[in-house]
């Protein structure tokens, strides 16, 4: 398991630094009502501000949708993402929305997004939570009107070596005082990235740096991984990406099948992408982690020059997304009537209202009088989710 999910935070109260923000985050929680302003988290990447919603999910029993800017990007969008939730709360148990990376919805095409979103924050009847790295933007100065901003900043070096060395402790590592203290200060911060790295040298990876690269997010990752001019450039770029295995693969996979390359393509990425996937449920059988160094060597083979892919991200799990692909004709009628009747595409009805249909099945608030066939394939359907 990767460290920064083995030590990720289970409680508020387990978070490392920002004590006043945290302190503003509860109190906000503590006093929703319908109506009340909306949160906007503002820091930089790996501070912590998804794992604060998380957990506030979790402490207050909410039922958190999370969104990126991916999804937020134009009207339709948000209206076929958010008005099942947003119209149903009784029915959905209580749901909270949390959208991350709110500013990146401005660095690319915005068919109305912003207005569209900026209507739900007017008036808000679930509690909602956005992230943002910064609020520089012109649209991010409308956002922040409507929202009630929390800072946080990045961690103090000090604290973040004590944090660190907790950690090699509980593992039973050490690493020498210099580089203890380089992790420190070129995380500038980001807690997730000096810990990942520390495992990566602990485990005794640590790959080529013949050319500098900044620790990249996830969906700037994989656009610069597919935007190279070289496999070795492309390399490094996926060297750098130091997210959990598991995301990295899922991350690719949506990417991957959601772009229009042909199907000869296609086919030879998913083969590279389910290599990369055998050798992570080999890691996670044997935990022999020292394997991890050949994770991407196999997904390196991805790469190849001009190709049109671009990042995508899917809401649900990569084990449930393949399922809803690949599980046959029943369900793929079935969601082709639901899509006449919802006016919605097929992807999104798989993605966001799928779930729901089956959440509404499980729980007897839906009877659609379906014949046994189908009743089969989406009980299977409603064990994955659980």
């Amino acid at each position: 398991m990767m460290w920064s999910e083995k030590y990720r935070p289970q409680s508020l109260m387990d978070m490392v630094g920002n004590e006043e923000a945290r302190t503003s985050f509860v109190e906000w929680f503590g006093k929703w009502k319908k109506g009340t302003k909306p949160l906007l988290l503002v820091g930089p990447p790996g501070i912590g501000k998804t794992t604060l919603a998380n957990l506030a999910a979790k402490q207050f029993d909410y039922d958190m949708i999370s969104l990126n800017a991916s999804d937020v990007r134009n009207k339709q969008q948000i209206q076929e993402i958010l008005s099942p939730v947003l119209g149903n709360t009784s029915l959905l148990g209580s749901p909270m929305i949390f959208v991350d990376e709110v500013d990146g919805v401005h660095g690319r095409a915005d068919f109305g997004g912003v207005e569209a979103l900026l209507d739900i924050l007017k008036e808000p009847t679930v509690p909602i939570i956005l992230a943002a790295n910064s609020e520089s933007s012109d649209k991010m100065k409308s956002i922040k009107k409507t929202t009630k901003p929390i800072y946080l900043r990045p961690l103090p070096p000090r604290l973040m070596q004590l944090y660190l060395q907790k950690i090699l402790q509980k593992e039973n590592a050490k690493l020498s005082p210099g580089l203890l203290v380089k992790l420190v200060m070129e995380s500038r911060g980001d807690i997730r990235s000096m810990i990942n790295s520390a495992q990566a040298l602990v485990t005794g990876f640590e790959p080529p740096t013949e050319k500098s690269f900044e620790i990249l997010d996830i969906e700037e990752g994989i656009n610069s991984f597919f935007k190279a001019n070289s496999l070795d450039e492309a390399r490094l770029i996926l060297y750098s990406l130091r997210i959990d295995p598991r995301e990295k693969i899922a991350a690719f996979y949506s990417s991957i099948i959601s772009s229009g390359i042909s199907q000869d393509q296609m086919q030879q990425m998913l083969q590279v992408i389910s290599e990369a996937d055998l050798l992570y449920g080999k890691i996670i059988r044997t935990q022999e982690w020292r394997l991890l160094r050949y994770l991407d060597a196999i997904l390196v083979g991805l790469y190849k020059k001009d190709l049109q892919v671009r990042y995508s991200r899917f809401n649900l799990s990569w084990p449930l997304l393949n399922r809803l692909r690949w599980d046959g004709k029943s369900i793929k009628a079935l969601a082709l009537n639901m899509t006449k009747i919802l006016h919605v595409s097929m992807s999104t009805f798989a993605t966001f209202y799928f779930p729901f249909i089956l959440f509404l099945m499980q729980n007897k608030k839906l009877d659609l009088n379906l014949d046994e066939s189908y009743k089969e394939l989406l009980e299977k359907e409603i064990k994955l989710l659980k």
